[in-house]
């Protein structure tokens, strides 16, 4: 049998011990001599912050870019759908719209129709965020006549802020038009539309 070189022998021991460590381990992971199974009663740690990479703020920060960009362009967004829908409404009744204002400047009081027009809010969601009303016309008497209407803004205090016109062309009688007054004032502060004159001619 031969004897191990003088180099071998650290090499030996030091696997000697590590053996032996193992073998400890073991040993008190195994059950005990009463049969039952040992559990383990450590309990989980809280981890060590000081250990951990990156900066708290800078990920608070990213989120809030984050947010604040998606809010930018949700905005986008609304505005691009309220310049549509403007647009949209300008497209159909700008001609009449010029026609109301041009022959309400020859009118004093009230107009003679205002019995003839009524007005019911749209709803913002399809608007874009817009105010817009749905200016209703309905010929009343037995011949064709047209219309011009205009309809004032008001801010909380009654003060008129914004004026707008709206008109139908040769409508037959009993027929009705509904052109759509869109104020192009902030969300805020919240106004009121007022009919304020009605005219048929």
């Amino acid at each position: 049998m031969s004897t191990p070189s003088p180099h071998g022998r650290p090499r030996i021991a030091a696997l000697a011990v590590a053996l032996a460590a193992a073998g400890a381990l073991a040993l008190t992971a195994c059950d005990d001599d009463s049969g039952g199974s040992s559990t383990s009663s450590a309990t989980p740690t809280a981890p060590d912050t000081a250990s951990f990479s990156g900066n708290a703020a800078s990920a608070l920060a990213s989120a809030e870019a984050s947010v604040r960009a998606e809010a930018s362009k949700r905005a986008a967004s609304a505005s691009a759908a309220a310049s549509s829908f403007e647009a949209s409404v300008s497209a159909e009744v700008e001609r009449a719209n010029k026609a109301a204002r041009t022959e309400l400047a020859k009118v004093d009081g009230a107009g003679n129709a205002m019995s003839d027009v009524t007005m019911t809010g749209k709803p913002r969601s399809e608007t874009g965020g817009l105010l817009a009303v749905v200016v209703t016309i309905t010929n009343k008497t037995g011949k064709t006549a047209s219309y011009a209407v205009q309809v004032d803004f008001l801010d909380s205090s009654g003060e008129v802020v914004e004026t707008r016109y709206v008109g139908a062309e040769d409508l037959e009688p009993g027929q009705k038009a509904q052109p759509v007054a869109v104020s192009r004032k902030p969300t805020e502060p919240v106004l009121t539309p007022k009919l304020a004159k009605a005219q048929r001619y």
